[in-house]
């Protein structure tokens, strides 16, 4: 991909960096509370996530497709918040926000490729649970752990990939105008509106691009629940829908969660954006879901939370040993 240039038309040079407003003009102590409050949130989602990796990757009790799954949607957030947050509670206590070029285009392709793989994965668990409630007899046939981590690849793959074609998208031609992006790290929209001539080629492939990679998934998930409803209806026993339900509610939780956001940020006109609506559904789906997804998964589920206290309990035993 050639670089294309930043160009100043006030003075005619040539710039290669962006600055990040975010929360800039928000008062000292506003911006000091905010940092408190995200570093918090943050640490309290690397932790959560980390746990969740840990014990679903370790604990032989947990050795089936769905928390495979769900540890590598651990994975994901952590790779999802890591690429926006430090840079934004930096940028919260230092005066100076400026972004590369190379940066922006570098972490505007991790939240591409992550946030992409995230999409999919979900509507990949969607379909484990199908087959397990379902299908339960052939269960650990069609879902064996070579289908399993080929899913989990497909998903990997194909948000890397996307993540190249919305970069190149994004930053096809040069950059003539304001170099402010009203946001607190590069998302597309933002940095579209800023580059010289019509911008509108690249916001209608973006739109595109949205509606393949979040419709098709939401369609799997729908027909997939669809189903597991039908199934679920047409059982006896009440205990065995109650516990039916209780899986299926963390899951789909987790899909509003992240879908709502995303799709606001990139399934509508830019006429109907701005700094403040923005910035609320950029964080939701920056930190907020990544952090609400290991806290939905475990309180809702019986052997998650035994798993975790057992990894928390081996945990306090080794340090009591150690002292």
């Amino acid at each position: 991909m050639s670089r294309p240039q930043v160009v100043d038309t006030r003075n005619g040079s040539t710039v290669t960096e962006f600055i990040l407003v975010g929360f800039e003009q928000s008062s000292p102590s506003t911006r000091t509370l905010l940092f408190a409050l995200f570093l918090t949130l943050y640490s309290l989602a690397m932790a959560m996530n980390g746990l969740i990796i840990f014990i679903t990757w370790t604990d032989p009790r947990l050795n089936s497709p769905m928390y495979f799954f769900l540890g590598h949607l651990s994975l994901l957030d952590v790779c999802f918040i890591t690429t926006t947050i430090p840079q934004m509670l930096i940028h919260l206590v230092i005066k100076n926000h400026t972004l590369t070029f190379a940066s922006c285009l570098t972490q505007m392709y991790l939240v591409f490729g992550v946030g992409v793989a995230e999409c999919i994965l979900l509507a990949f668990m969607a379909y484990d649970r199908y087959v397990a409630i379902c299908h339960p007899l052939s269960y650990a046939q069609i879902m064996s752990r070579q289908v399993c981590v080929r899913l989990v690849s497909t998903a990997w793959f194909f948000g890397l990939i996307n993540g190249i074609l919305l970069d190149y998208m994004t930053f096809r031609g040069p950059f003539c105008r304001d170099n402010h992006i009203e946001n607190f790290f590069c998302e597309a929209p933002i940095v579209i509106a800023l580059s010289c001539g019509d911008p509108q080629f690249s916001l209608r492939v973006i739109f595109a691009d949205a509606i393949v990679v979040l419709l098709s998934p939401v369609v799997l998930i729908v027909i997939s629940y669809a189903r597991i409803l039908a199934s679920i209806l047409g059982r006896n026993s009440s205990s065995g829908r109650g516990k039916t339900f209780s899986t299926c509610a963390s899951h789909l939780t987790v899909v509003i969660f992240f879908y709502t956001s995303a799709m606001f940020s990139y399934m509508n006109p830019r006429s109907t954006h701005g700094p403040d609506k923005d910035k609320p559904f950029s964080l939701l789906y920056t930190i907020i879901t990544p952090m609400c997804n290991p806290v939905i998964y475990s309180f809702r589920n019986k052997e998650m939370k035994g798993a975790m206290a057992r990894a928390l309990g081996r945990s306090s035993l080794s340090q009591a040993e150690s002292v």
